[in-house]
Formats: C-alpha cells, sequence, structure tokens
C-alpha cells in the first residue's frame, strides 16, 4: 500500500475553508465581531463550569495545569458550534498561514510512505532537495540520525520542516546503488505554486487550480497569458476537481478573470460586517473562449464560489459530480502572536442567491469519473484498399485502412479517454461549443450580407 503526502498540503485548520483576506493580512487586528449583549452570563452555568473544572484539577488520574484546561475548555467551546470553527494553537497557526501563502520553509520534496519507509515521490523544481538531486524512488532512511523505520507521515513532515537557513543531513537508499549515502540539505523557503496549465490539443487549454492562495488570481492570470502565446483560445478546462477552497477574496480574482461584470459572490451573517458583495470588474482575460470547469466531491468553499459564478452567469459549463457542499465563511481572528480562532461568520451565496451549504454545486452535465475500455473496431476495407479505386478530388493522399489504424495506435499515449475520460468529455464539449460557435457565426455573417443586398 501506498500512501502519499505532499508537504506542501498542511495539517490542520486550512482544509475546506474559505478564509477571508481580512483575517490573515491585518496581523494581530482583530475584526470587530462584537455584538451588543442580550442578556447576562448564565450564573448557574458558570457555576458548573467552575465546579467540573475544579473536579478534573483535583480528581483526573493525571496532573493537568489549568492553563492547559482552559486551552481545551477553548477547543470544546468552538467544536462545539460546527465543523470547521476550531482552535488554532501556535502549528496549527502557523500551518494555515503557510497553506494560505504557499510559502515555508523546508526542503522541497513530496513524500509518501512505501513498506513502512518514508520514500520521496518528486522533488519540487528549484528547492533544496532538486539541486541535491534528489529522486522519486529515494527512501529516507535517517534523518539527522533518526531512523525514519515506521515513522508516521506526518511526524516525518514535522521533522523536515525548519527555520530557513537551517541544515538537516538524510541517508538516502537508492535503487542500483548498494550502499546508503547521505545528502546533507539546508532548509530554504519553498513557493508552491497553486495553478499550472498546459495545451492539450491546437487552442484547446486546460488550467489546474489545486487550492486558493493569496496569490491564485494573480498566478490564474500569468497562466492563461502562457497559454495564449501559445496560439489564440478556442476553449479552456478549468479543474477544480479535489480543490479544497482557500482565500475568499481569491475566488473572487479567478471568477473575475472570465466575467466582463456582475456579482461573483455575496456573504450573510449575525454581524453587520460579515455581509459583504464582491463584483467583478470589466475584462474578461479569455476574450470569451468557451469554458468548462470541472468539479467532484473534493470541490469545496471557494472553489464551489467560482464554479457557481460561472454557472449562474452561463460563462461555463459546470461538468463531473455534485460538489462538497461547504457555504459558509471562517473569519480568522488572531488572539496574540502564536494562537487564534477560526469562526464560522456568514454564509455565501452565489449572484443568484443560492446557499451552496449542505447542497453543492450541481453540474450542467454529469460525468463519473471511470476507466474507459477502448473497443478494437476490425479492420474493414475502405475505399483506398480497393484496387484501381479514383484519387481524392482535391489531391489529398490515400489514407488505407493499414493507415488509419497506425494513425490510431500513435494516437493512444495522448488520448484522453483512458488517462482522464472527464477530461476528454469536457474537451468533446468545447470543440462542440466553438464549432456551433462558427457555425452560428457564419449564419448571422450571411444573413447580414444579404439583408445589405
Amino acid at each position: 500500500m501506498f500512501i502519499s503526502k505532499a508537504l506542501t498540503t498542511f495539517l490542520g485548520a486550512a482544509a475546506l475553508t474559505a478564509l477571508p483576506l481580512m483575517g490573515l493580512s491585518e496581523g494581530g487586528q482583530q475584526p470587530n465581531l462584537a455584538t451588543e449583549n442580550s442578556g447576562r452570563l448564565p450564573l448557574e452555568d458558570l457555576r458548573s463550569f467552575a465546579k467540573v473544572f475544579e473536579q478534573i484539577r483535583q480528581g483526573y488520574v493525571e496532573e493537568v495545569d489549568d492553563r492547559t484546561l482552559l486551552e481545551y475548555a477553548i477547543k470544546g467551546m468552538l467544536q462545539g458550534l460546527d465543523p470547521h470553527s476550531s482552535y488554532l494553537d501556535r502549528r496549527s497557526f502557523d500551518d494555515l498561514q503557510a497553506n494560505t501563502t504557499g510559502e515555508f520553509a523546508g526542503l522541497g520534496i513530496e513524500v509518501g510512505i512505501e513498506d513502512d519507509h518514508i520514500t520521496v515521490i518528486t522533488p519540487m523544481d528549484d528547492t533544496p532537495a532538486s539541486r541535491a538531486g534528489l529522486r522519486a524512488g529515494d527512501v529516507i532512511l535517517r534523518l539527522s540520525g533518526k531512523s525514519m523505520k515506521g515513522v508516521g507521515l506526518d511526524e516525518a513532515v514535522e521533522w523536515m520542516r525548519g527555520p530557513k537557513g537551517s541544515s538537516v543531513t538524510l541517508t538516502i537508499a537508492r535503487k542500483g546503488r548498494k550502499q546508503p549515502f547521505d545528502v546533507t540539505l539546508k532548509r530554504d523557503t519553498v513557493r508552491v505554486r497553486s495553478v499550472r496549465s498546459k495545451v492539450l490539443d491546437e487552442g484547446y487549454g486546460y488550467l489546474r487550480i489545486s487550492q486558493f492562495q493569496l496569490d491564485t488570481g494573480a498566478d490564474v492570470a500569468e497562466e492563461l497569458i502562457k497559454l495564449q502565446k501559445k496560439g489564440a483560445l478556442k476553449g479552456l478546462i478549468v479543474d477544480l476537481r479535489n480543490n479544497p477552497g482557500g482565500v475568499l477574496q481569491s475566488s473572487v480574482e479567478v471568477a473575475d478573470a472570465f466575467l466582463e461584470e456582475g456579482l461573483v459572490v455575496y456573504t450573510e451573517g449575525r454581524n453587520e460586517a460579515a455581509n459583504l458583495s464582491y463584483s467583478a470588474e470589466p475584462g474578461d482575460l479569455t476574450e470569451g473562449a468557451p469554458l468548462v470547469v470541472l468539479i467532484n466531491a473534493g470541490s469545496a468553499s471557494a472553489a464551489e464560489i467560482v464554479a457557481g459564478a460561472l454557472q449562474d452567469h452561463r460563462r461555463a459549463v459546470v461538468m463531473g459530480t455534485d460538489s462538497f457542499g461547504k457555504g459558509s465563511v471562517q473569519t480568522v481572528i488572531p488572539i496574540n502572536s502564536e494562537r487564534a480562532i477560526k469562526l464560522t461568520t456568514a454564509l455565501y451565496y452565489t449572484p443568484n442567491g443560492r446557499s451552496i451549504q449542505a447542497q453543492g454545486i450541481t453540474p450542467d452535465i454529469v460525468v463519473e469519473r471511470a476507466k474507459i475500455t477502448r473497443l478494437k473496431d476490425m479492420q474493414r476495407p475502405t475505399e483506398a484498399d480497393l484496387a484501381g479505386h479514383l484519387n481524392n478530388g482535391n489531391g489529398g493522399a490515400d489514407r488505407t485502412s493499414e493507415d488509419r489504424a497506425r494513425e490510431r495506435e500513435e494516437g493512444e499515449h495522448d488520448n484522453w479517454m483512458d488517462r482522464d475520460n472527464q477530461i476528454f468529455e469536457a474537451l468533446n464539449v468545447l470543440k462542440g461549443l466553438n464549432l456551433y460557435a462558427h457555425r452560428d457565426r457564419g449564419l448571422r455573417e450571411r444573413f447580414a450580407r444579404a439583408d445589405k443586398q
């Protein structure tokens, strides 16, 4: 069994969360979420709390200091509210901030567990790990002399992280080398990009957004420019599958990249400060190219904001399976320099007023992830196989049955039907939309010429 975990995937608080930007960008300043007290604190309940507190102090099997008990009380108070409100201790707070910014101090490797050993899945580009020559499949036997045999993945990740500039020595076992060898790495800032892109077919692009960090909006704009330099976009797939969410403002910026105008999302809460709306500014970076947005049950929160906005504005065809259904907003409120609380302060709504909470986004076209088995066609003779056949009227080369079989065979390695059926279906939809748009445009131009005559 192989279990993997990216070093860039941080533990705890950030998962499945739409975070308002202010909660993380204002340092120690706390947003004013206070409301007028509608009544006095329940005195009898406070007495009950004090009695329980004292019983634990005096009678619990092990001694627990008062500070720890009070911290447990805070955690329980927040956990009792909803699944996404929580208390962030120093480690969880640091992890949340690192996840939001996409930067952390470490080695820059994605690791997993294979046969009870910590194994390198891939070194990230331009990081201490890649510069030191670590390879996929390398087994980390020891870390600064500590055996990694049987060490859990989370613990291994924690050991590899550390202050920028600090050094760590890895003892590596590599296939093809008889003896393990040591590699000393100096930790550095690792920048994790949440956006990547590529061209799937001539004119058809693919944009993958893995999570919403502070810079995701700018990264999307940069990747779109790269795609357009390779040729005019006839269509674009925006892949939000298994995207757990992230910074609310970034999701607005991403939706804005594809919209000329209009509401993107609005939030409503008990406090006036939680009632906000976000709208798109003029300028569609794709110049109106057809869009397909891919979602699944792992698409949550900020990812659902983007899918919902583009769906409501009829700007994109949403394809895949129902999304997660997290329609609440969490505000991160620092308590001090090391601790904070993550508090659910509002629900968000799509431009048409849909609350996604506990329902999710329903795709326009449902396509389940599946493994497609290709059926080989019987090789039948074609006109080009027949003796004495006429040549092509335009002078084109003959395509015999053998030619066609060879073309199919050569193209199989890059066929999305085999690799990812949802991308394959999305690409087909884009091509259909593009063909229809050209046909519709041609008809309008023909009718316009006829009217002038």
